[in-house]
């Protein structure tokens, strides 16, 4: 498989003084799902936002599909399109995302931008608000929907758009457990039909549920590892060093145990 995004030598810092990414190298395959992970502040969102060109590195070079994105390749029409029509963003919090009267408008709102014709856009959000189970939220005005409710409309008004790559951060944040779980199942869907996934967490076991390739960010705000699934949740010396997992002591009566604790949010048995 060819490299559909490759980052090289990436530098990012806030104001010129508060350092968010160092030297990072990543490639990601089309078709491939692959998580950045990281603690909170590591700049596991940041390094979405720059490879979705919502903003730009202070150096090195971002390629998408092989052509650079930059600020000024961004202000031609046509390269934004592309860019725009084959990679979305799904954020963490769908407030952010959400702004239109109501459920129907908001996933007709990216593809008319487009310029997809109405008909078209209107069987695209008939489809995919049936696709979800959502169907019933159609005419609901947005600030009306529960905290679940609004992330699976954020997911539709990016699936409305058909993009080739999905930009994820930290897919389960603020989801009840039934909602976490369709989050799951439906990336897994998505990337089976094909789609590029590429996600944020700091959950491991949303690493080893989804199975993707890793790349891990430090504190350092660099990438210390790249690998499978299994060789980083593998590696508990190495876990352990970027704090992802720490030891966490507990007592039973008089006697005191000593035991690893991880990131899970469902229960292993």
């Amino acid at each position: 498989m060819d490299d559909i995004i490759s980052l090289n030598n990436i530098d990012y810092s806030y104001y010129g003084k508060i350092p968010a990414l160092k030297n990072v190298n990543l490639s990601v395959k089309k078709g491939e799902m692959f998580s950045i992970i990281g603690l909170n502040g590591s700049g596991k969102s940041t390094l979405l936002h720059i490879i979705n060109g919502l903003i730009f590195p202070d150096s090195g070079e971002v390629l998408f599909d092989g052509n650079p994105v930059t600020e000024k390749s961004l202000h031609d029409k046509n390269s934004r399109m592309q860019l725009r029509q084959r990679m979305s963003y799904i954020f963490q919090n769908p407030d952010i995302q959400l702004f239109c009267p109501t459920v129907l408008d908001e996933l007709l709102f990216g593809p008319l931008q487009l310029s997809i014709p109405f008909e078209t856009a209107q069987e695209r959000a008939e489809q995919t608000l049936s696709y979800l189970g959502i169907g019933f939220l159609k005419d609901r005005p947005v600030y009306m929907l529960s905290g679940g409710e609004k992330k699976k409309v954020a997911i539709a008004s990016v699936l409305t758009m058909n993009p080739d790559i999905l930009l994820i951060d930290e897919p389960l944040s603020s989801l009840d457990p039934k909602t976490q779980t369709f989050f799951i199942e439906l990336l897994l869907e998505l990337n089976h039909a094909g789609k590029t996934i590429i996600f944020t967490t700091h959950h491991l076991d949303l690493i080893d549920h989804l199975q993707p390739r890793v790349a891990v960010l430090s504190e350092e705000h660099t990438i210390r590892k790249t690998g499978t699934a299994s060789e980083i949740l593998g590696d508990e010396e190495f876990l352990i060093s970027v704090n992802l997992i720490h030891e966490h002591t507990h007592k039973h009566g008089n006697e005191e145990h000593k035991h690893y604790h991880t990131h899970y949010v469902f229960h292993k048995h």
